[in-house]
């Protein structure tokens, strides 16, 4: 067995049992199992409303066996359709640059996600620090408002920078990429990862200011300043 295949299998097994692995893995459960959910809801309101839309019918006149077919044809086709309008459509870089805000974290991921198979193995596990680093960025930009420099910043470098790195690797034929691209990627990662760590801490901060000071003027407001008794 080639011995750069036997690194690369024994590398992904220490990326999967990593932290970071495991909370990778541990967020595509949750979005497949969100995906479920939202699937069974619409199919069952779905087949309530033929049903009742056939109970109604019935009431006015016998719905007779063509009835019956043509409500079990309904209920086959509102499946159908709910199937394949809840599928989540995948992610596509050219269009992380319009994604709002609340939503581009994930949809970064998702995103990095689909193109783990088109980068060198070392790679992995620098994208599942990434995506921890999105997850923890995602709640600190959902009150963000998109006009802020901070936003702004944000969507800069995981709409537009992390994806131009990625796909400016890709561009590079397979067979020139280990004389120095490979090492050009794993450097990008590495920097828009610290960069996701810096930006997440700072973001953090300012909310953590504003709820002491929220604090500060409950306690003044209520409480009385003890200064001013």
């Amino acid at each position: 067995m080639d011995s750069d295949l036997i690194i690369s299998k024994a590398e992904e097994l220490m990326r999967r049992a990593s932290p970071e692995g495991r909370a990778a893995a541990r967020r595509r459960r949750e979005r497949r199992r969100a995906r479920a959910v939202r699937m069974m809801r619409r199919m069952f309101f779905a087949t309530l409303a033929i049903l009742v839309g056939a109970i109604v019918w019935g009431m006015i006149s016998p719905i007779g066996a063509s009835g019956v077919m043509a409500v079990a044809l309904a209920v086959m086709l509102a499946w159908v359709g709910v199937i394949l309008f809840t599928a989540e459509p995948a992610a596509k870089a050219e269009e992380l640059p319009q994604v709002p805000l609340k939503a581009l974290p994930a949809r970064t991921e998702q995103w990095l996600e689909s193109q783990r198979l088109a980068l060198p193995a070392p790679a992995n596990r620098l994208i599942d620090q990434i995506g921890v680093r999105l997850e923890g960025l995602a709640p600190c930009v959902q009150h963000l408002d998109e006009r802020e420099p901070a936003a702004a910043e944000v969507r800069r470098l995981i709409g537009e920078e992390l994806p131009e790195l990625v796909r400016g690797y890709q561009r590079v034929p397979q067979q020139l990429r280990r004389q120095g691209p490979d090492s050009q990627l794993l450097d990008g990662l590495r920097l828009v990862e610290s960069e996701l760590g810096r930006m997440t801490e700072q973001l953090a901060s300012g909310h953590l200011d504003q709820l002491a000071t929220q604090g500060k003027y409950l306690e003044l407001k209520y409480r009385g300043d003890p200064e001013g008794a």
